[in-house]
This record gives structure tokens, sequence and C-alpha cells, in this order.
């Protein structure tokens, strides 16, 4: 997705912003920019990842499998902190690479794909491997969640209170 959105946004680029192409302050800014969200998006990855870790798992398991639901960290008030953080990636490709048609028309369709994958996929997975206690959380925390408090903690900012 994101390699032919880059080559579509720069074809549409060339075809209806041809002018900004040339601009090599549009492309130092984008990609200052770009960086400066994809370590952002690293970061998410790495606090979620650690949590998922340190309290999604019982006993040995391959690394990325978890067999116990976490609700603590950026899991206690949300239930895709780490989808949260991978939807913000297809804007970090636009901007490292330039690409105005990618930022605003290519990756708000790829994020939307993503919230119909986890919405579909996702949520029917967990709730077939968690069950009613799955559905209890899923009661509770919402899918995804912007509060400041809750942005910090997915950034590992703020240490939670485990649940």
């Amino acid at each position: 997705m994101l390699v032919g959105g880059g080559a579509a946004g720069i074809w549409l680029d060339l075809e209806c912003f041809p002018q900004l192409l040339a601009n090599p302050w549009w492309h130092l800014g984008s990609l200052l920019l770009g960086v400066s969200l994809l370590r952002l998006v690293f970061r998410i990855s790495r606090v979620t990842g650690r949590t998922l870790a340190r309290h999604g798992r019982v006993g040995e398991l391959p690394r990325m499998e978890t067999n116990r639901l976490v609700t603590s960290g950026p899991y206690a008030c949300m239930r895709h902190p780490m989808h949260l953080g991978l939807m913000l990636f297809p804007w970090a490709v636009a901007l490292l690479i330039g690409s105005l048609s990618f930022l605003l028309y290519i990756a708000p369709l790829e994020m939307v794909l993503m919230v119909i994958l986890i919405f579909t996929l996702e949520e029917r997975e967990v709730s077939r491997k968690f069950g009613e206690e799955y559905q209890a959380y899923r009661q509770q925390v919402p899918p995804f969640n912007l509060r400041p408090d809750c942005l910090r903690r997915l950034v590992g900012l703020e240490v939670a209170e485990d649940h």
C-alpha cells in the first residue's frame, strides 16, 4: 500500500502540483516533519509492544504471541493503541517523499482501510481468543482515544496503574 500510494502520489503531484515538486523548501520541511512523525510511530510501537510483552504473556510463547488480555498502560484507555500509531505511518511516508497528493488523498484512504480491517478482522479475532473477558473490556474501553492523558500513555510519558 505504501509503495503504491507513494507512486500514485508522486504521479498525481506531477499532474496537479508540479510547482510544489520544484520547491526545495517544501521538501526540506516535509522531510523534517516526516522524520519526526516516523519517530513517533516507532515510539508508539515500542511502548505498546513492550506493554504487550510484559503483560500479555503467561508461560513460554513465541515472540509476538499473547495469551492474556492486556488492559494496562495505553490499553487501559484504548483497545487498539498500536494500530493508532501504525495509522500514522502512511502520513509519515507521504511526508518523507514529499507528496502532497499522498498526504491529502491516498494516506487518509489507507488509514480508513486500516480502520475497516481493525473492526472486521482484529476485533473478531481478539473476541474469539479472549471471549467474555474481551466483551467486557470492549464495553468499557473505546477502540481509539485521543484524550491528552491517553496520548501521554501511548508515547510512554505517563505510566499508568496496572489493571
